[in-house]
């Protein structure tokens, strides 16, 4: 993995790319820095600046080993899952304050991540035990007629660095156990977490060339994966602007892709609401990780008759909460994941404001000196957001909620539904005719009644709708449509 110590907690580690079993450095010679976000001064990691030369080595160690990969029973590569997934657990610590220290999410957060990381391995493990097809009555007698399943082959991961383990594993789990070799680019960003998760799967005992890791700039080892003619699928998940173009070039050279984008996820706060219960919950979904989830909470819509009461409530909670240095006990919010997208957010907080909304609360800098070389921001609550606003149309990726008042349900299941995205949204109601018609109308592929937009189970389909996905899902079961091939078999004596 590099020369540095990565058991020491202030240490500065040195990456390599993982190429066919081996810790490779890359060709150029090339890093670049991971700086912690807390304090900018400190070097997390050094990483991989790749060229494609990498990228080309990596795909021919997962051509390599593809056909051999393939060949195994599901149970044989189950249990490589599992004792990745015994490890990933084992170094639960390890990975949460180097995940904390690379992006900034709580440590309790990360730990939280990485134990997930590890469930989704043990899920995916069992599947290698399940059936992949379907006896079909013949027309002819004589005749045996069945459906299996073959991978895809070769499987490019393109992941962000929002949830730097969970998001790749989900990926990486199912693409395994349904016998696909694995070349994954993580976001460059969160390398030095991506590269211990792909110890674990290193030190499991997966053949040479199963899995491959390139870390570099996603304009070319990104794009590379997209055009590179031994990559049989893609599966991204980040911007709508880069995965459509993931798409196209897919589309283009008849490779499979698989792209989830992003929201404009909405709450709804029904007028027989639980208040306390949408506060939280709003909060919940909308303020941890810093609001840099793509499922994450952004418009509350709210009945005019509890307008002003959860109005209340939700700004003395918001309030309430310690924004500081995610390895801190105290800390609820941590700080924005780079200076990137620490200006895109105080540039959306000024637009909302230009453009007529009231900033309630935050949206600025921390008082506190000891935050001061940190890419922190206060949580911002906006009231009088107009539906047609910037902030409540684009996708901000921050701790930012924009109030937006609806005159009943019906209306405000129109104005949730009035966005480009649709992956996630609630509606917090005690009336079950209110919550069967807002799962009917509602236009995304989640949806929740009495809990927050960002709650998602590993054992169920994850994707969205509209702008926020390529219509594909993710997890669960459903996962093994995109991993692999449906072949249909006909055999008569």
């Amino acid at each position: 993995m590099g020369n540095a110590d990565n058991r020491t907690k202030r240490s500065v580690m040195t990456i390599d790319n993982y190429i066919g079993g081996f810790w490779k450095e890359p060709a150029s010679g090339k890093r670049m820095s991971n700086l912690n976000p807390a304090r900018r001064s400190e070097v997390v990691g050094l990483v991989p600046d790749s060229e494609l030369g990498d990228l080309n080595e990596a795909v021919e160690a997962a051509e390599a080993a593809r056909r051999a990969w393939r060949k195994l029973t599901g149970a044989q590569r189950g249990a490589l899952l599992y004792k990745a997934a015994d490890l990933l657990e084992s170094r639960m610590d390890e990975i949460g304050r180097t995940m904390t220290r690379e992006m900034g999410k709580t440590l309790g957060e990360a730990k939280g991540e990485t134990a997930r990381g590890a469930a989704i391995l043990r899920y995916y493990a069992g599947e290698g035990m399940r059936p992949v097809g379907d006896v079909i009555p013949s027309t002819d007698s004589e005749a045996l007629m069945f459906t299996t399943r073959m991978p895809l082959g070769v499987v490019g991961v393109i992941s962000p660095w929002n949830f730097p383990v969970a998001i790749p594993v989900w990926k990486m789990a199912p693409a395994l156990i349904y016998g696909n070799t694995v070349v994954w680019k993580p976001a460059a960003e969160t390398a030095v977490t991506a590269a211990l998760v792909t110890a674990c799967f290193h030190e499991a005992g997966f053949p040479a060339g199963v899995v491959n890791m390139v870390v570099g700039e996603g304009a070319l080892i990104g794009q590379g994966i997209a055009e590179h003619p031994g990559i049989h699928g893609i599966t991204f998940t980040g911007s709508g602007n880069v995965g459509k173009r993931v798409g196209l070039i897919a589309l283009a050279r008849g490779a499979k892709y698989q792209l989830e984008m992003g929201g404009k996820n909405p709450v709804i706060v029904a007028a027989d609401a639980d208040l306390d219960l949408a506060v939280d919950a709003t909060i919940s979904g909308g303020l941890r990780s810093t609001g840099q989830k793509c499922t994450a909470t952004s418009r509350v819509i709210v009945v005019r008759d509890v307008y002003e009461t959860f109005k209340a409530k939700l700004a003395e909670k918001v309030k309430a909460l310690r924004v500081g240095d995610g390895l801190e006990a105290e800390t609820w919010l941590g700080p924005c994941a780079s200076e990137k997208q620490y200006e895109t957010v105080l540039r959306y907080i000024r637009i909302g404001v230009e453009e007529g909304a009231e900033l309630l609360f935050g949206g600025r800098r921390p008082e506190d000196p000891a935050l001061a070389e940190g890419f922190y921001v206060t949580p911002a609550v906006f009231d009088r957001v107009k539906p047609s606003m910037t902030i409540a149309r684009e996708e901000i990726f921050g701790p930012v909620l924009a109030l937006i008042e609806a005159a009943d349900l019906e209306e405000a299941i129109a104005i949730a539904n009035d966005t480009e995205f649709g992956l996630s949204a609630s509606l917090y109601t005690r009336d079950i005719g209110s919550a069967l018609t807002f799962i009917q109308e509602m236009e995304a592929g989640m949806v929740r009644v009495n809990a927050e937009t960002a709650g998602v189970e590993l054992q169920a389909p994850f994707g969205g709708m509209k702008a926020s996905s390529s219509y594909s899902r993710e997890q669960g079961q459903a996962a093994i449509e995109f991993y692999t091939s449906v072949k249909t078999v006909f055999v008569k004596p």
